[in-house]
């Protein structure tokens, strides 16, 4: 059962940015991006109080994704991210991106707070970061 409201077109959307964002991370990679990627749009917390959508999410500014930026984004989606997009909608979750709202690349080891959000782990290039529970219960619950 999904746990975000989503068509097809939301579900390609989707899974063009986890595959500009992450194919080089691989499966795990793209569905850890998914992870947060859904995560911004089921919280009403934060920087998403008003992302209620895999477009409003993908296009966000200031704090959306800088693939968006560059031609690979535009491309159109594959069958196999599209599968992947899906598994997450569908509630599926990833550590160290389950409760994560944002992951970036550093060019060395993860910082322990990036923004005032506490690291929760690292796969391959990509560090993942979380809110506490006081400033977003919402990314906590149970789908």
């Amino acid at each position: 059962m999904a746990v975000i409201k989503t068509n097809a077109n939301d579900r390609k959307l989707l899974a063009r940015l986890i595959r500009a964002e992450a194919e080089g991370e691989g499966k795990l990679g793209m569905l850890l991006v998914a992870n947060v990627c859904v995560n911004r749009v089921r919280v009403g917390c934060l920087d998403f109080v008003d992302i209620n959508s895999i477009e409003r999410m993908v296009w966000q500014s200031p704090g959306g994704f800088e693939a968006v930026h560059f031609p690979y984004f535009y491309q159109r989606a594959r069958e196999k991210e599209i599968r992947l997009a899906e598994r997450v909608i569908n509630g599926e979750r990833h550590r160290p991106a389950e409760f994560a709202l944002w992951f970036f690349r550093p060019d060395g080891p993860c910082p322990e707070q990036w923004w005032g959000q506490w690291n929760s782990g690292r796969y391959k290039e990509h560090c993942f970061y979380i809110p506490t529970e006081s400033d977003c219960p919402d990314v906590y619950g149970v789908y």
